[in-house]
């Protein structure tokens, strides 16, 4: 990975770039986000993500509420953050691109990280449906860090 990382977006909190890369390489947790229904509503949903460079990826099916709502409006607000102790994370802002043609290779990365093979009966299940797969890259333009390891030790 570049050491640049990040290099274009405002990073607050305690980590620097280098502690959010591993932070978000390490965890293996959903990532919530954040995003507008068609009903005016604010709405959060909750997705596998990989970070790829300066950007957190995901894959889904196109018909999902997540790339409608997307397809919408482009803008997110996004946490990975676990409900356990210690309580840290990163959460932010970014804009949102859906590619229509690596849906299925980042469902094969996302299946690997989450369940450790594909073939389990979910990842056998998932990528036997995976020809129309999209994925949907997150380009932060804001993250916040936040970390209570100490004061919660």
């Amino acid at each position: 990975m570049d050491v640049n990382d990040f290099a274009e977006t405002e990073i607050r909190g305690p980590w620097d770039s280098s502690q959010v890369r591993a932070f978000l390489d390490e965890v293996t947790i959903p990532m919530r986000i954040g995003v507008v229904a068609s009903s005016g509503r604010p709405i959060v949903l909750s997705v596998w993500f990989l970070r790829d460079g300066d950007h957190i990826i995901g894959a889904t099916r196109p018909t999902s509420t997540l790339i409608k709502c997307l397809t919408r409006n482009p803008e997110c607000g996004f946490e990975i953050a676990a409900d356990s102790l210690p309580y840290r994370g990163v959460r932010g802002s970014a804009t949102v691109e859906i590619e229509h043609s690596s849906g299925a290779r980042v469902l094969d990365e996302l299946l690997l990280r989450y369940l450790g093979s594909l073939e389990t009966p979910l990842g056998k299940k998932l990528r036997s449906q995976s020809d129309d797969e999209v994925s949907f890259i997150l380009k932060p333009s804001r993250l916040v860090s936040w970390d209570y390891s100490e004061r919660m030790a």
